[in-house]
């Protein structure tokens, strides 16, 4: 029985992919199976042999005693024979899905695919993506066939970054597979290390549009948000107290206006599109959701423009320090960063940006945006941008900030991290 081979370690499971994702999954299966873990940036494996998580997410401890072997080489995928595939699924600049991490990772296990293996994935897709797109190239690249050969199945994933409460094990699993078989194969798998439950989607597409609709949902909820938040500024009433006022009834939502950016929430509803215009259809909501969350970074920098020119300050020769550039707090991890897309909203008005974070690599920011982070906070900032709410900046308090900051100085609070009324002339705006 192929359950049981695994259980035994006669078979071994593959995670290929080990980002934020990847890892954290293939080390909890390395508690029960034997595991290969393929990640094929070399550097990336080099620190993961050495009990290091290139993302920052894992403590050294989340390492030992496991049963893993981290690999950059694809020809080991052959040595396995339960693949899951968690790789990255981005969209290219202009918003269009990036299927070739994806495709790739089809492929490289295609090349190693043997009869009676199973393959899962796991990267958000738009549906259909993995029985119309990585299927054939399984097929193609192994010369075996659906059924008869090997099965697959998804498994979205929901592992959310600097979480350490709702671990990989800890959140319900959503699988699917391609017949009954297959479905029950990768249920027991999962079900040996997740202790929230699993569920059986009925299809793979259905499997498939549960994760995009997941992320899809929270956009259009924060959208509204933002577009209420724009409402109220030019009525000059404070959303945040709106929110709380409106929170008293029990059916409000509890969603806020923010920067929406990272690698689900910002990306994610535009797999949707894109399988929804193929098939000539033309969503409303989704793409006016996207719109206007896409626009916040050039509202905020236009609004700030606005507050000093109403100073009589010439934005020109004016100096802002932005606190945070990571796409969400505490964590590492600056991909899709509508933070970045401020600043260089903001230098377009010639405004002189000074950035810091204490999470993010300087290298990174540099060589993803261009942007070069300042060593040390200095002195006479006309403005201050409090854009993520890290814990190091949530203690900070007015007091603080005046002393950074020069005559009429301006704190623009995207996360509603400081109390209001304000104090000692400081001017708080708040999203």
């Amino acid at each position: 029985m192929f359950i049981k081979a695994l259980k035994e370690k006669k078979k071994k499971i593959s995670v290929i992919g080990l980002g934020y994702v990847g890892l954290p999954l293939a080390l909890e299966l390395a508690k029960k199976f034997s595991v290969i873990g393929l990640d094929i940036s070399e550097s990336r494996v080099e620190q993961m042999k050495k009990g290091v998580d290139p993302s920052n997410e894992l403590e050294a401890s989340a390492f030992l005693d496991k049963d893993i072997e981290f690999t950059s080489k694809t020809k080991d995928l052959k040595r396995a024979h339960f693949h899951i595939v968690a790789v990255p699924t981005p969209v290219d600049d202009h918003k269009v899905p990036n299927l070739r991490p994806l495709l790739s990772a089809a492929e490289s296990v295609g090349k190693n695919l043997k009869k009676g293996d199973y393959v899962v994935f796991e990267s958000t897709v738009y549906p259909g993506c993995t029985e119309e797109d990585c299927l054939p190239i399984l097929e193609e690249k192994s010369g075996l066939k659906l059924g008869k050969d090997f099965k697959i199945g998804y498994s979205p994933e929901r592992i959310n970054p600097g979480d350490k409460e709702h671990t990989v094990d800890k959140i319900l699993k959503v699988v699917s597979g391609s017949d009954e078989e297959a479905l029950e194969v990768i249920a027991e798998v999962y079900g040996a290390i997740i202790t929230a439950g699993i569920y059986k989607a009925t299809t793979i597409k259905v499997a498939e549009s549960a994760k995009v609709i997941e992320n899809t949902q929270r956009d259009l909820n924060i959208a509204f948000m933002n577009e209420l938040s724009m409402i109220f500024d030019t009525m000059d009433i404070d959303t945040n107290a709106v929110l709380e006022a409106a929170g008293t009834k029990w059916n409000f939502l509890p969603f806020s206006p923010g920067l929406v950016g990272g690698h689900c929430i910002g990306v994610d509803p535009y797999y949707l599109l894109h399988k929804a215009t193929k098939l000539g259809f033309s969503p409303q909501v989704i793409t006016s959701g996207r719109a206007t969350n896409d626009g916040m970074p050039a509202f905020i920098a236009k609004r700030l423009v606005q507050m000093l020119i109403k100073k009589g300050k010439n934005p020109s020769q004016c100096k802002v320090l932005v606190l945070g550039i990571t796409f969400k707090e505490n964590v590492s991890d600056i991909r899709n960063s509508k933070v970045a897309d401020l600043i260089k909203e903001l230098m377009n008005f010639s405004v002189n940006v000074h950035l810091t974070d204490p999470h993010a690599s300087p290298n990174e920011v540099a060589h993803e945006y261009g942007l070069t982070m300042i060593d040390e906070i200095s002195k006479n900032y006309d403005a201050v941008i409090a854009a993520v709410c890290h814990e190091q900046y949530k203690k900070l308090d007015q007091g603080y900030f005046k002393s950074i900051m020069n005559g009429d100085p301006i704190l623009m609070d995207l996360k509603a991290m400081y109390p209001t009324p304000p104090e000692n002339g400081l001017e708080i705006w708040r999203l």
